[in-house]
């Protein structure tokens, strides 16, 4: 494997580590202040930070064409805003794990918006992995019995808002990687997505955060999500988008339920049963299912009624 490879392959992973974090100091910041006003508050220090390290001392900040500024908005209407309505507000009613495996279904979605937006062709292992993957977040989901649902089901339909603007925000950001460097295109995406926050922030949530104030306690899990979450997973993710494209950037969101998981289990004491453990196995099982080229589908299909034939023959010697 070539080192720019090597490159490319260690970015994409960290800004899954990122995320994956993120998840984590959601909660962290929960017990502080509300859902818009966290919104606000990473996004706010993304954006200070990356014009004065973009802006001011890299000078890497390009000016946008008129013709691309309806991208723009676009790109920052899907992800950040209508992204993290759906997250914010459904991570306090579901734990971190459940919304680390919903979120990690994106890539299922990713050919299927592909084929209509760009024409590439979607296989059938695309359609496999998908109903696998869906019976894994079934199980996460129902893992205490199907008469005892853990998550709040407003909250796992908020998540899913999540996962289709973040496909739409992937869509739309394929059109630009190519005219853009990633710092121009997550400066100007979050600058925009805070000036789509700010109302919504000052009419329903700014006297609650006055009331609160700001301590050293409420800032670091603010700090932490605005420079790693907003700012350099959005950085590593567009970098990989640009050299891989949307479906193969999207396929390394399988590592982030098992990631978050593990975080949870030691930062956050949430729990890991059996049922949920092989949940989340069958999550990540179907997203690979769903990534496998259409060359070595056929092989895949191809070799099951032979291993059926050939046991059937097997018995009846027997």
């Amino acid at each position: 494997m070539k080192n720019n490879s090597i490159g490319i392959y260690a970015a994409t992973v960290l800004a899954m580590v990122f995320w994956s974090l993120s998840f984590i100091w959601y909660k962290e910041v929960f017990q502080f202040y509300k859902p818009i006003t966290l919104v606000v508050g990473r996004l706010s220090i993304s954006a200070i930070f990356l014009f004065i390290t973009v802006g001011l001392i890299m000078r890497k900040l390009t000016r946008i064409k008129a013709s691309d500024l309806k991208y723009f908005l676009l790109l920052a209407f899907f992800e950040p805003f209508l992204y993290f309505m759906g997250e914010s507000f459904g991570m306090t009613m579901v734990s971190s794990t459940l919304a680390a495996v919903i979120i990690s279904t994106i890539p299922l979605f990713s050919p299927l918006g592909e084929f209509y937006i760009y024409k590439t062709r979607v296989t059938l292992m695309n359609f496999v992995g998908i109903m696998v993957s869906v019976i894994g977040v079934g199980m996460v989901i129902f893992h205490q019995g199907f008469g005892k649902l853990e998550a709040n089901p407003v909250g796992i339909a908020l998540m899913f808002l999540a996962v289709f603007a973040a496909l739409g925000y992937s869509l739309t950001l394929r059109k630009l990687t190519s005219a853009y460097n990633v710092f121009t295109i997550i400066t100007y995406q979050n600058t925009i997505a805070v000036i789509y926050f700010l109302p919504i922030f000052f009419l329903f949530e700014f006297n609650h955060f006055m009331s609160v104030g700001v301590t050293i306690a409420s800032l670091m899990p603010l700090v932490k999500l605005g420079i790693f979450a907003s700012t350099f997973a959005f950085l590593l993710f567009t970098y990989s988008v640009k050299h891989l494209g949307v479906t193969k950037a999207n396929s390394f969101a399988n590592a982030i339920p098992v990631l978050t998981a593990i975080f949870a289990y030691f930062l956050l004491g949430e729990t890991l049963g059996i049922v949920k453990i092989a949940g989340i196995a069958i999550v990540v099982l179907g997203l690979f299912l769903s990534q496998v080229p259409r060359e070595h589908a056929r092989r895949v299909f191809a070799f099951i009624p032979v291993g059926l034939i050939t046991r059937a023959r097997l018995r009846k010697n027997e």
